[in-house]
């Protein structure tokens, strides 16, 4: 028997980002005042796509509960589908993007700061905060895979979803580059034209590594085979 059950995990999971998303909106900085807001930052997607999930997990663990030893078949088959939306959600957002976000953000944290979070912002963001943000998504995200099942779409599905996600977020960021003159992030500021190219290549390729990572670990988790998800069957 686990020491935690999952449903009180999922709800203190939960506070968390909640806490986190509030703090965040709080600060005074500069960035949130320009085109865009805090939704041009792809770790504030990632913080509200997070939120959002794990807030429909606890709804499916309430609405577990409620429905638990009633006979309405109509209950049973809305529940079905809330949990197919969690697992979709769990697929193709909640893992890799949150696994991108975190080992994107510390993998040019650790080349150079300057490229993905300027020390300036040292004097908003507290480091409670920050590793809120970039880096306790990913065990709580592992956390959540290890405590429950998710059944992942057929490969192909989930990776066209994937990459649907990552164009519209790099069309959103150019269209930002487009309306202000400046690009999000500092790293893209600092590279070539023809590097800006390889780099979105390179994130999208990266995200869909990670879906396909995420959907290996689920099965490896649950011993369940997943090649049949790698043919489309």
């Amino acid at each position: 028997m686990a020491l935690i059950p999952s449903q009180v995990l999922r709800i203190a999971i939960l506070l968390s980002y909640f806490s986190i998303l509030c703090h965040y909106k709080a600060l005074d900085m500069p960035a949130h005042q320009t085109y865009g807001g805090s939704w041009k930052f792809l770790t504030f997607i990632d913080l509200v796509i997070q939120a959002v999930f794990f807030g429909l997990c606890v709804l499916i663990d309430v609405s577990s509960l409620l429905t638990k030893g009633g006979d309405s078949r109509e209950q049973e088959r809305q529940l079905r589908k809330l949990i197919a939306l969690r697992d979709w959600m769990m697929a193709v957002l909640a893992f890799p993007v949150g696994a991108f976000v975190v080992f994107t953000f510390w993998s040019l944290y650790l080349y150079d700061r300057e490229l993905v979070y300027p020390k300036l912002l040292d004097n908003f963001i507290p480091q409670w905060l920050n590793h809120g943000m970039h880096t306790t998504v990913l065990p709580f995200i592992i956390i959540e895979m290890r405590t429950t099942h998710h059944k992942y779409p057929r490969r192909p599905w989930g990776l066209a979803a994937v990459c649907c996600f990552s164009l519209g977020y790099i069309l959103w960021t150019c269209w930002i580059r487009q309306v202000t003159g400046m690009w999000v992030y500092p790293v893209l500021e600092a590279i070539a034209p023809l590097a800006r190219l390889v780099f979105f290549g390179t994130m999208m390729v990266g995200i869909c590594v990670l879906y396909v990572l995420g959907d290996v670990l689920n099965s490896y988790i649950w011993d369940l085979p997943c090649t049949e998800k790698v043919k489309g069957q």
